[in-house]
């Protein structure tokens, strides 16, 4: 029997998650934080009475991992209420008026009360299984030396997986809300009231906690899964991917936000910075040096033992270069048929019809919940490497058809292939019918997702990855590590790495006239290359944040309205239900293009954006309950 390990569990593993979760993640907050569920131990003695049964333990505490896209309606998967915060970024815009994102953020009526009443905030600190995972991965380490019927040696590589689940649910947590509480065991509340003085940790104690425990695992894992453990086992945590989420963590805590000679906000409460929970307490160099060390690290292993990098294209055509970028996110890793992907998650759900109750991801993208930006699509370069440029009439006549592939897997724009056919956005086309005239549904801005989505018919029946690291990522970590470090050729060299794997020429060729010694003009390349590689994989957001860009988060977004010409250039009004399919004539090639500024579902940001919404509230049930979180700045 194959068992995907960081899938809801099914078949003969359903009974024993559903016995393992009933008895021993019942989780509270509070004055209960943390605390064992009564009888526990006993639970506990069956558990780890069989190698069998703690393994399965374990399978049922991967599937408690970060799975980013809205899958089903309950308190976790439903994310933001079908929608997701990259929405918040400058690249992607929510046309749902019913998400999250419209509910909370856009209108400018969030705050800490929302974490206590509303399950649909970007990131709820008790509401995503963070926590669960936590304990469970815990009371896993402190038992599975017991088991009788299994080898030493797997014992300590699970206990090395079990540090890493941990590891990630904190980066998931922090990138969040900034330092913790750390939590280093699994408490019994009836034996230990220690956890009453777990007050909330510095953001340097908190990042030495996330990859102290990364550097254990890395010193037991294997480097990558063996050829004959990848159909069963892929998922399963490496050294690769310990080393590669260390990358990611060094790199955000490095960045701006945290590491500053000023804290993000100065509003009160300053509790948070004064503790130094919300920031480094000043400029300190040597953590990009650490980003840097733990980037060389990475490599230096990747050269020496293989199994990983980028997937690269069979030939060099469009068609093998966005093959190539699509399996890099999409398909199975492990170092195995993905060579790409060190952490994945999946969830079990699949849905054979766009419109099934339970499986939602299609029906949040079909009502406007994901809608690109013209901003974002202008990030795409041509073909060759070279910015695209409005002024450029060239330029203009090849929008869609002599871009950088990954805009076509990313983006669906007019004229591409879809369903067996073009998709029609050009006003009156097919798709244009919920679009940017009404500013609504699926195409509101003029154009649609494609990455994950697909065509839908090509993604049904079949679990949806969630590339939650591939190497493409580190390679960029690595370029702006090289930045900060004044080491210019190597850092554009790894940016040409990636570049390279989709046919671009390098940075340097295709921007001649940029001086790239200039660190800020080299810092727009990195971010530029990181939104148009890592689209909507929840990198975007992260990095305005990082890097505090208010004037990202400030900018008025636009979409473009896209005019079907006739042969002496006059609009055609027609609209494609006009006539029948095999009447309508040969696809239209030409188009006159119109931006227009987001009107439907403003942001308030766009005109009161506040440094405060860097991080987010805790719940203010939490803060009361003064067991030392202290709450942050601004809410």
């Amino acid at each position: 029997m194959k068992i995907n390990i960081q899938s809801t569990l099914i078949s003969l593993t359903i009974g024993m998650a559903i016995f393992c979760s009933s008895c021993v993640d019942d989780l509270k907050f509070g004055d209960s934080f943390l605390e064992k569920a009564p009888g526990v131990d006993v639970t506990l003695d069956s558990v780890f009475a069989k190698a069998e049964n703690a393994r399965y333990f374990l399978w049922d505490t991967y599937g408690k991992l970060y799975y980013a896209l809205p899958v089903y309606w309950n308190d976790v998967d439903n994310k933001m209420n079908m929608g997701m915060f990259e929405t918040l970024s400058d690249s992607w815009h929510s046309h749902l008026s019913w998400d999250g994102v419209n509910r909370s953020y856009y209108n400018g009526t969030y705050n800490a009360n929302r974490e206590d009443t509303s399950n649909d905030t970007k990131f709820g600190f008790s509401k995503e299984n963070t926590w669960e995972a936590i304990r469970k991965a815990w009371l896993f380490i402190e038992n599975v030396d017991r088991v009788p019927d299994m080898q030493q040696s797997e014992k300590e590589r699970l206990k090395a997986e079990a540090k890493v689940i941990v590891a990630s649910r904190y980066f998931d947590m922090f990138r969040h809300f900034g330092g913790l509480p750390i939590i280093d065991k699994a408490y019994d509340f009836s034996l230990d009231e220690s956890y009453y003085q777990t007050p909330r940790a510095t953001v340097e104690q908190t990042v030495e906690f996330m990859t102290t425990l990364l550097d254990d695992a890395s010193n037991v894992l294997p480097w990558a899964l063996d050829e004959g453990e990848i159909s069963n086992w892929d998922g399963r945590f490496t050294k690769a991917a310990a080393m590669g989420l260390k990358c990611k963590i060094l790199l955000f805590a490095a960045s701006p936000l945290f590491n500053d000679s000023e804290p993000y906000s100065r509003e009160s409460p300053q509790d948070a910075v004064t503790n130094h929970s919300v920031w480094y307490g000043g400029y300190q160099p040597e953590l990009w040096e650490q980003t840097l060390e733990a980037c060389e690290d990475f490599f230096r292993e990747v050269n020496a033992q293989g199994r990983y990098g980028l997937v690269q294209p069979s030939a060099a055509t469009p068609s093998a270069y966005r093959e190539a970028f699509r399996k890099a996110y999409y398909t199975r890793g492990s170092g195995g048929d993905n060579p790409e992907l060190l952490i994945s998650t999946r969830v079990r759900y699949t849905y054979g019809d766009d419109y099934q109750w339970n499986y939602y991801f299609p029906q949040s993208v079909m009502n406007g919940a994901f809608t690109p930006t013209l901003e974002y699509v202008d990030m795409f370069p041509l073909s060759d490497g070279t910015p695209f440029d409005w002024n450029n009439p060239d330029h203009v006549d090849v929008i869609f058809s002599d871009r950088d592939p990954r805009l076509f897997e990313t983006i669906l724009v007019n004229n591409a292939s879809y369903q067996g056919r073009q998709v029609e956005l050009w006003i009156g086309g097919r798709e244009a019918q919920q679009g940017p005239k009404t500013e609504q549904g699926q195409f509101a801005t003029g154009f649609g997702l494609y990455k994950f989505i697909l065509d839908f018919s090509s993604a049904r029946n079949r679990p949806t990855l969630w590339p939650y690291l591939r190497i493409a990522e580190i390679h960029l970590i690595y370029a702006e590590a090289l930045m900060m470090a004044g080491r210019t050729d190597e850092a554009i060299n790894e940016i040409d790495k990636v570049r390279g794997r989709v046919g671009l020429n390098g940075l340097r060729e295709s921007n001649p006239g940029i001086d790239y010694s200039n660190q800020s003009l080299l810092l727009e390349a990195v971010l530029n290359e990181r939104a148009c590689e890592l689209g909507f994989e929840d990198v975007r957001f992260f990095d305005l944040i990082r890097h505090k860009r208010a004037q990202d988060f400030t900018k008025v977004l636009h979409g473009l309205r896209i005019y079907r010409l006739d042969e002496n250039g006059n609009v055609v009004e027609v609209s494609w239900s006009d006539k029948p399919a095999n009447e309508r004539g040969p696809r239209p090639t030409e188009f006159r293009y119109e931006k227009f500024q987001l009107e439907n579902s403003r942001r308030s940001w766009w005109t009161n954006f506040n440094s405060k919404w860097y991080l987010s509230a805790f719940p203010t049930l939490e803060v009361n309950k003064d067991y030392g979180l202290t709450q942050n700045p601004g809410w």
